[in-house]
């Protein structure tokens, strides 16, 4: 908020209803609701307030957590199957807790988007998001094979096993669309933070307002030419928010 020209009140106004209200807005929606004269303000405000998500000394998840992968994106022209051209790989990792009144319950999740199904990649993430002595469950997929080597308790699953992963997938590729008519490849990871944000706190909206604002004295938001420049990451398109 550094040097901004918009008043406090507004930031404070906008904060307030993207991080309390469940579906959280689009950029439309919130030129409209804060009464932003232009689009490509309140586009700007949002990604700021979505770098203000990602806490940079958040804990690693643990216990019993589910791994898998999806890919994200509208259909377009090309390879069929999984890697279609144009989507975007984004992997998961969810903790599934003790059962409570006979029903499971999953606790936190990490996404992040990746440039690929390698092992590298894959493995990447699960070392940097998950404490080692967890209990990991994948599907089959060759990539994960390393897992047991870095100190997890690594087991392979059928696919079918990794409910809790593949319903929270659903539900992001059902807000992306819903909430967001689609999302540019470029700025996905802003979203799919967004995203976990909101699931992590999906209990406590005024802890997550006030989380906004703490990490917002702390983090450096995007600048105008970060969102808009064309480049190697894609290029923002109006509508896509």
């Amino acid at each position: 908020m550094h040097g901004t020209r918009m008043p406090l009140r507004v930031w404070f106004n906008g904060a307030y209803l993207m991080t309390t209200h469940t579906p959280g807005f689009s950029a439309l929606q919130f030129q409209r609701q804060l009464g932003i004269r232009t689009y490509e303000t309140a586009f700007q405000m949002l990604h700021k307030l979505r770098s203000a998500m990602v806490r940079p000394d958040r804990d690693r998840i643990q216990g019993d957590v589910e791994v898998d992968e999806t890919f994200i994106g509208a259909k377009k022209p090309g390879k069929r199957g999984r890697g279609a051209a144009g989507k975007v790989i984004v992997v998961g990792a969810i903790e599934v807790l003790e059962r409570e009144e006979q029903k499971e319950r999953v606790g936190r999740l990490r996404l992040q988007v990746v440039a690929d199904g390698s092992a590298a990649s894959l493995v990447g993430f699960v070392v940097s998001n998950v404490d080692a002595g967890s209990v990991v469950k994948t599907d089959g997929l060759i990539s994960y094979n390393k897992l047991a080597q870095k100190g997890y308790t690594y087991k392979m699953v059928e696919t079918r096993e990794l409910e809790h992963i593949h319903k929270t997938f659903s539900n992001l590729k059902t807000w992306i669309d819903g909430t967001h008519h689609g999302v540019s490849k470029k700025h996905m990871q802003a979203y799919v933070n967004e995203f976990v944000f909101r699931h992590n706190r999906r209990r406590t909206p005024m802890a997550a307002f006030q989380t906004v604002l703490g990490l917002a004295t702390r983090t450096e938001g995007p600048t105008y030419a970060d969102l808009y420049a064309a480049g190697p990451r894609g290029r923002w398109k109006h509508p896509n928010s």
